[in-house]
């Protein structure tokens, strides 16, 4: 068929070295794919090669604890997937004795792993002719042939499934499902990309039609909250400071941070005085309070704008579970919090 043979051959002369196509190990696909959920290449590289440094194998990453594993995925975001990898690596080593499932169906089962990534490891790791139906094949499929499928409606999915299905030689499985997300990410990219270089140009419904900046088609907007955190950097006379675990459901789950106080605006001093005595949130007599950021630090998430402002907090005496600085760099943060502690607490 014109599209596979076209995409085949482009994939061979434009494809990236990258570390995890030069293998079938399940372990590496398995790692590199739940990586690059959501990340680009080049941010997720230096973390896949940490994470087989200090894991080589699914048993040390069972073995690790979680707060190694946080640790060591700290910057990387969507924290969920880092807990969900231990979770699954545990499974993999503990009760199925090292070896990953090698078939689509049975690796579904696993913890984090979805309809794109067990595809992936199944057609990587195990030939299984199975396809990959992620953002690029969505573009590239969408593109190519001129579907107006809303993409973000379930039944979709199930559309370019059977397309990419068809598509797909019986030989060169893995070759093939490479390519298409290759060529979404390299050449078919969401916006302006150069269609005059493109080898399907003459093909391609979309660039017939003048449709490229229209598709794939997707009418589902998220709903985006502004929320205001304001971290309390404590400092006693032994410069030691506190920090919690972030035990609830939602971001950032099972990391650390500095005491948060959440309001629905923007504060000053006199209000987060008064908001600590009313949470309580520790014995010691303040003795001095003043903002770090004047304005509010912008932090961007999904489907969340955090305005982020911290407020250093001098207090008497000597805190309860007091923490020195060396200690506070040894616990996995959010980046953003990560970031702050390089800044502020330097040796």
């Amino acid at each position: 068929m014109i599209f596979s043979n076209l995409l085949v051959k482009w994939y061979l002369q434009n494809k990236r070295d990258l570390p995890w196509r030069n293998t079938q190990n399940p372990y590496y696909i398995w790692l590199s794919e739940i990586m690059l959920q959501q990340t680009r290449v080049a941010q997720g590289m230096p973390y896949f090669y940490s994470f087989i440094e200090n894991f080589p194998t699914v048993f040390d990453l069972a073995n690790a604890t979680e707060q190694e594993v946080l640790k060591l995925w700290q910057g990387l975001g969507y924290y969920s997937r880092a807990r969900n990898l231990h979770k699954t690596a545990q499974i993999v080593a503990y009760e199925l004795n090292g070896t990953f499932p090698n078939n689509y169906k049975a690796l579904l089962k696993l913890k984090g792993v979805g309809d794109y990534t067990a595809a992936a490891i199944a057609s990587f790791s195990f030939n299984e002719k199975v396809p990959v139906v992620d953002g690029n094949v969505f573009r590239v499929l969408s593109r190519y042939f001129g579907i107006e499928s809303d993409i973000s409606i379930a039944s979709t999915k199930k559309e370019f499934q059977d397309l990419a299905f068809e598509l797909m030689p019986n030989d060169a499985i893995a070759t093939f499902n490479q390519a298409i997300m290759e060529f979404g990410a390299l050449q078919c990219v969401p916006k302006n990309p150069n269609c005059s270089v493109c080898v399907m140009n003459h093909s391609c419904v979309a660039l017939q039609k003048k449709m490229v900046n229209q598709l794939p088609v997707k009418s589902k907007k998220v709903k985006v909250s502004q929320r205001y955190f304001n971290y309390l950097i404590l400092e006693d006379e032994n410069e030691k400071t506190i920090i919690n675990q972030r035990t609830d459901k939602g971001i950032w789950h099972n990391l650390y941070e500095f005491p948060l106080i959440e309001t629905l605006a923007d504060v000053d001093d006199k209000i987060i005085a008064t908001l600590i005595k009313e949470h309580l949130l520790f014995e010691n007599k303040i003795n001095n309070i003043f903002s770090l950021n004047d304005k509010s630090q912008l932090h961007i998430l999904t489907h969340q704008r955090l305005h982020i402002k911290f407020w250093k907090i001098e207090i008497n005496g000597v805190l309860q579970n007091g923490i020195d600085i060396e200690k506070l760099k040894t616990y996995p943060f959010p980046i953003v919090l990560f970031n702050f502690i390089e800044n502020h607490f330097r040796n």
